[in-house]
């Protein structure tokens, strides 16, 4: 049911992960109708509230796109809600332990194995199943898709990477220099050095993993250095070509 989650697992393909900031069913609409193969509404610092997430979520129907919600912090309440509206996995921020691992898995599953409350009354109208066939049939097929945004991250990256259950690893640079105290010198050796580790160990762990690629020469270097997927963001996409169609004049 979820090509995303098979691609990543039977497949070396290439893909993208938009991240969607602007409250706007239209905007998930047009990156699902061109091609993207995922995206997430970004629910920890997007400009969008739950209603709106229900219709960018319902606006990737008819397209092979998955729609992941970014969720504020790593709790139940939050995981169970997003899920709710459909979403086919979460973008869990700030994961600093193997316990935060653990604890983001559990939170897409149901008891015995979880702790996930039931009521997929939408989801199971956005997955077309019926309700009472939607943990059967929709539990296996969502994503769990972890940041790794922390110094504390970094340095127990080798036991999240152990943790069952992880989809995709996703280092984000912005937290993480922050974090590091390099906030935006994506170029210091600390940094890179960082990041190295964390590739390390999801190669060795044979975790996908994902990077920010706003330019094709970003991408290409991502790519290069064994990621699967490229994120983007769709505000500062649009700011990009604002800026470019002024230059026109």
């Amino acid at each position: 049911m979820s090509t995303l989650k098979r691609r990543l697992k039977e497949t070396e393909d290439r893909m993208t992960m938009h991240m969607c900031t602007i409250p706007s069913a239209a905007v998930t609409q047009v990156m699902a109708a061109n091609g993207a193969d995922s995206i997430f509404v970004d629910l920890e610092h997007g400009a969008i509230d739950y209603e709106v997430a229900h219709a960018m979520i319902a606006a990737t129907a008819g397209a092979d796109c998955a729609a992941l919600v970014r969720i504020a912090e790593n709790t139940p309440a939050l995981v169970k809600r997003a899920l709710d509206l459909g979403a086919d996995g979460i973008v869990f921020p700030l994961i600093r332990t193997a316990a935060d691992a653990e604890a983001a898995v559990a939170s897409l599953r149901y008891p015995p194995h979880g702790t996930r409350g039931f009521g997929p009354f939408m989801a199971s109208a956005k997955w077309n199943v019926p309700l009472m066939e939607y943990r059967e049939k929709v539990e296996p097929e969502l994503l769990c898709v972890l940041l790794v945004e922390t110094a504390d991250s970094v340095e127990n990256i080798d036991d999240i990477c152990k943790v069952p259950g992880i989809d995709l690893l996703v280092p984000a640079p912005f937290d993480l220099s922050t974090d590091l105290g390099l906030h935006g010198q994506f170029d210091h050796p600390d940094f890179i050095a960082a990041v190295g580790k964390i590739e390390a160990a999801a190669h060795a762990a044979g975790i996908p993993l994902g990077g920010i690629g706003l330019e094709q020469a970003q991408a290409e270097s991502l790519f290069a250095r064994g990621y699967r997927i490229i994120a983007a963001v769709d505000a500062i996409w649009l700011g990009a070509m604002t800026r470019n169609a002024q230059s026109w004049l």
